[in-house]
């Protein structure tokens, strides 16, 4: 069993950079796949990005591929998104979420365990 909290969002200008995270209790992610999610006003969930704890690999989204960067902190049990050039259309509340395995998915129905979500906003 896990929890996330995810934290880092804010407001910010388009062209400007936010990092978030997302922190887990109750266990390590040792053995999860960890995903970014967000869900814009008006619109479904959508997959941004995910990593591999075991090993680091990572999977993104091409409407984000050269602009954000998910990493991971193994002393912190933290996984980021480091989110850069943003635009008016990267507007949305994340999600972090969690699944046990090594498979990276996109599909949200996959992941088990979700956060609470952070808004970002990208204005101009």
């Amino acid at each position: 069993q896990v929890q996330l909290v995810e934290s880092g969002g804010g407001l910010v200008q388009a062209g400007g950079s936010l990092r978030l995270s997302c922190a887990a209790s109750g266990r390590t992610f040792s053995g999860y796949i960890v995903g970014w999610f967000r869900t814009a006003p008006g619109k479904e969930r959508e997959f941004v990005a995910a990593i591999r704890w075991s090993g680091g690999s990572t999977y993104y989204a091409d409407s984000v591929k050269g602009r954000f960067t998910i990493s991971r902190d193994n002393a912190k049990n933290t996984v980021y998104l480091q989110m850069n050039n943003l635009k008016p259309e990267d507007t949305a509340v994340y999600y972090c979420a969690a699944r046990p395995g090594t498979e990276l998915y996109e599909t949200p129905g996959k992941y088990g365990y979700w956060g609470q979500g952070t808004q970002v906003t990208v204005s101009s």
